[in-house]
């Protein structure tokens, strides 16, 4: 381990522990690394490696405090990872992500309410209809978005927008045959649509798992 690696290790058990609770603010400098009988140095590189991941957060004039800790906060950064994700890397995410969704998928089957089952509908029929590989982007993520918020779990909604960024769907389908493939998913969309209008959860859930199947091996042709 890294003396930079050792140096966030110790922030973060403090952290752990409660002795930095959120909000907090963090010790002097000169303080914290004589108590953590470290280098300044390595106690800049740590707190800087903190706060970009959102562990701290660093005030002009102020000082460096622990974060909220919010999870959707600290999962924000997770967003990069998905976004310059290519190859196996990108396979991993999708795989996560068919793990999930499917399941999320079949809850959702009898979470959603009249008005976002009209929703949903709304956004099949517009990313049918997308004239451009971005606007069907925007409401194929309008789908997916739906039936996870209709769970109730915000933060399971945000994982599993990170674990499929914009970005990351816009360079799948740019590099596929758009015609055939694009057919394929408006048909999987509406087989996942028409299961979760009968409120049938078994099919939303082999629905939801066929075509995240599918969008794998459009991946690995990409």
């Amino acid at each position: 381990m890294s003396v930079t690696d050792e140096a966030i290790e110790k922030i973060k058990t403090m952290i752990i522990s409660g002795q930095l609770a959120p909000g907090t603010r963090l010790p002097r400098e000169e303080e914290l690394a004589g108590q953590l009988g470290l280098s300044r140095n390595s106690l800049r590189e740590a707190v800087r490696a903190l706060t970009a991941m959102r562990i701290l957060v660093t005030r002009q004039g102020d000082g460096t405090y622990v974060s909220g800790l919010e999870p959707h906060v600290l999962m924000e950064a997770m967003t990069f990872v998905s976004d310059v994700s290519q190859g196996d890397s990108a396979a991993q995410l999708i795989g996560v992500r068919r793990l999930l969704e499917p399941q999320v998928t079949g809850l959702a089957s009898a979470r959603l309410t009249d008005g976002q089952l009209l929703v949903l509908r709304e956004a099949f029929e517009k990313s049918v209809a997308a004239e451009s590989v971005e606007e069907f982007i925007e409401w194929d993520m309008a789908f997916h978005r739906t039936i996870a918020e209709s769970v109730g779990n915000p933060l399971l909604t945000m994982l599993l927008d990170v674990l499929s960024t914009r970005t990351q769907r816009i360079r799948i389908v740019r590099g596929t045959e758009l015609a055939g493939r694009m057919e394929s998913v408006h048909r999987e969309h509406e087989t996942i649509l028409h299961a979760l209008e009968a409120r049938d959860a078994l099919l939303a859930v082999s629905a939801a798992t066929l075509h995240l199947s599918a969008v794998e091996r459009w991946l690995e042709r990409s």
